[in-house]
């Protein structure tokens, strides 16, 4: 069965059948979004285990939510935020979630942008050579930095969202930006004679 899922009329009748507790309806859902969904969950972890545990976590949540879903986005956005969420909530619990307590001041820091050597450097790593290096940061860093440059989120928003200062994320950026920086070079240096 294919559905468009820009289509909020088939979302709905699909809808209507998760919540009636039809299978092949859930079947659907998950078969549909798994493919989509397991990147963003495993940008936000650590290991394939652990993206696996917040991707059915999520999965989880949205069958429980399927009621609140509004049609005024799209459902695909929908179900990204709640993976999101649950990567969020699973980041809470975790003891080695430590994030920095003491924020950098704005003068000491720039805008990280890249050089264009950089730019280079990053350009030429396949996308899933990117998501290990990002699994490599430690869980604080890895979780500001999705939420600033994948999510959109401002500093102030991340804040609020983790319970911590502004100037914290602005540090938790700052230094998950300057590691991911320092995980590449490492990288390039050890794989520079190899096609990437």
């Amino acid at each position: 069965m294919k559905i468009n899922w820009n289509n909020n009329d088939e979302v709905k009748v699909i809808i209507e059948k998760c919540k009636k507790g039809d299978l092949m309806s859930q079947e659907l859902i998950y078969k549909s979004f798994y493919g989509k969904m397991l990147p963003v969950c495993m940008r936000y972890s650590k290991n394939k285990e652990e993206s696996y545990d917040i991707l059915q976590e999520g999965f989880v949540k949205v069958f429980n939510n399927l009621s609140s879903f509004n049609f005024k986005g799209s459902f695909e956005g929908w179900i990204r935020r709640i993976m999101v969420n649950t990567a969020i909530d699973m980041f809470r619990k975790s003891k080695s979630s430590t994030l920095l307590t003491e924020p950098i001041s704005d003068n000491s820091i720039e805008e990280i942008y890249l050089n264009d050597e950089e730019e280079k450097m990053i350009e030429e790593l396949k996308g899933e050579i990117i998501l290990n290096l990002i699994q490599q940061l430690p869980p604080a860093y890895r979780m500001v930095l999705n939420l600033y440059v994948f999510e959109n989120l401002t500093h102030a928003e991340i804040a609020q969202l983790l319970g911590i200062k502004e100037g914290t994320s602005k540090s938790n950026y700052f230094k998950a930006k300057e590691k991911l920086k320092k995980l590449i070079i490492e990288y390039k240096k050890q794989h520079e004679y190899e096609i990437i």
